[in-house]
């Protein structure tokens, strides 16, 4: 784990925390190249009725406004919840360089939970890819938002 990776998961967070108040899953990202954030996103899909709306996409989408390439090598993508198929083919053609995220997505993650795309030396482009980091505190806000939406409580 580098030094400041739960620093920028802790910013993450904060995103994830304002997509669940908007009622969408809380998953947020940012973008960091060195050492500054250059990109954020939370998962937006339902308010923008944008099924590629996830937060990954969002965060590359405004790093890449940001930094006026469609490229953004160097960089390393903070996520919340581990990326699916989708964001992952997004981090590729970005050319992030790095991927950190926090808790595993037994349904549609692909960096290792339903299969490891990041691993496939096919594909033209790889990043290296860490799992892991605040890992239950970004799991049991996904667990609370999913408890609440069903009308439990879920105890913290």
């Amino acid at each position: 784990m580098a030094e400041n990776d739960e620093f920028f998961m802790r910013e993450a967070l904060a995103l994830a925390r304002e997509a669940g108040a908007a009622d969408e899953v809380p998953v947020g990202a940012v973008v960091v190249c060195d050492g500054e954030i250059v990109g954020r996103g939370f998962n937006r899909p339902i308010g923008l009725h944008d099924p590629t709306a996830h937060a990954e996409i969002m965060a590359l989408r405004d790093a890449a406004r940001n930094l006026a390439n469609y490229r953004i090598p160097g960089c390393t993508l903070y996520v919340t919840l581990e990326p699916c198929a989708m964001c992952s083919g997004a981090i590729f053609h970005a050319r992030i360089a790095r991927v950190v995220f926090g808790a595993r997505d037994p349904k549609t993650g692909v960096a290792g939970s339903v299969m490891d795309l990041y691993a496939q030396e096919r594909l033209n482009h790889h990043a290296t890819i860490e799992g892991g980091v605040l890992a239950e505190e970004c799991a049991r806000l996904l667990s609370g938002f999913f408890a609440a939406r069903r009308g439990k409580t879920l105890l913290a």
